[in-house]
């Protein structure tokens, strides 16, 4: 990919900036073509056990993201993005939307397709979100990676009507929390549990999303999430998950791998998504990483 083609999509993406709307670029691995500068971790997601993924809404060159408060602000500033990125033409687009969207100290929360609030997991300060998403120098990335981050889209599809046949004392022992974020055991949502004080699980079973996801929780996974739901209109709703990290080995692979097996399995679908990187803030990077 030449320098004056992502130079010119920066610029499309960055013109969106304006009244509430907020983008942002991501680069594939294909950008790169195996050359030196691409960021060492990133590769064509893979198939995890149990994903269907559709190529039709998987991976891609590049990932843009808009956000802003209404769905008609996304509308309009997707439509400008893509008639200003001559050269570039849409492989897949997914909307998405945040139900109950709130912060809490300091966490994005927001209810997902299976009634449950998601988010807590977390960090609460600036600094802490830092610490687990953005690449520091000396972890053997490329100099212009540095400042910018892995990003994790994964196309989750949820079978709902099965979902709410199981009753909600049941889907909350799948799960692992109560549908407003309280743990089984009593702790505040706030607050982490002591799973080890439960080692037969008999208060939140061993096959639990959190607890698989992080069966240490006060050692949270080095990941930031920031997910989606959507609903196409005719059955097929679920989360576009999203999940930031500097390493994706410490992050989300690492979470995904213990999660196999997990009880919510026969719940999900993953079909679509990309592992993308998230260039530093600014245009400076495009230079560095054309630099021969």
């Amino acid at each position: 990919m030449s320098k004056a083609a992502v130079t010119r999509l920066q610029q499309s993406v960055a013109a969106a900036d304006r009244d509430g709307v907020e983008t942002w670029m991501a680069l594939g691995s294909r950008i790169f073509e195996g050359g030196p500068q691409r960021p060492r971790q990133l590769k064509e997601m893979p198939s995890s056990a149990g994903d269907l993924l559709d190529p039709a809404q998987s991976h891609g060159d590049v990932l843009v993201q808009v956000t802003a408060p209404n769905e008609r602000a996304v509308l309009e500033a997707s439509e400008r993005v893509v008639r200003k990125a001559v050269g570039w033409r849409v492989r897949w687009q997914l909307d998405g939307f945040r139900a109950e969207n709130r912060a809490e100290a300091g966490k994005g929360l927001g209810r997902n397709p299976f009634h449950f609030t998601e988010g807590f997991g977390n960090p609460g300060t600036e600094r802490e979100v830092t610490d687990r998403a953005i690449v520091r120098s000396g972890q053997g990335e490329p100099d212009w990676a540095v400042g910018g981050s892995y990003q994790v889209v994964r196309i989750v599809r949820f079978a709902t009507e099965l979902w709410d046949k199981d009753s909600v004392r049941e889907q909350e022992r799948i799960m692992g929390r109560r549908r407003d974020g309280r743990w089984l055991d009593g702790t505040p949502s706030g607050e982490q549990p002591n799973f080890a004080a439960d080692p037969a699980g008999r208060v939140t079973p061993l096959d639990a999303h959190v607890r698989m996801a992080a069966p240490d929780r006060r050692n949270s996974p080095p990941l930031v999430r920031r997910s989606y739901s959507y609903d196409r209109g005719d059955g097929d709703k679920g989360l576009i998950f999203s999940c930031f990290q500097r390493d994706l080995e410490q992050g989300f692979e690492a979470v995904q791998s213990r999660l196999e097996g997990e009880a919510m399995a026969k719940y999900i679908l993953t079909t679509g998504g990309g592992y993308f990187f998230v260039p530093p803030p600014g245009d400076a990077w495009i230079d560095a990483l054309f630099r021969n």
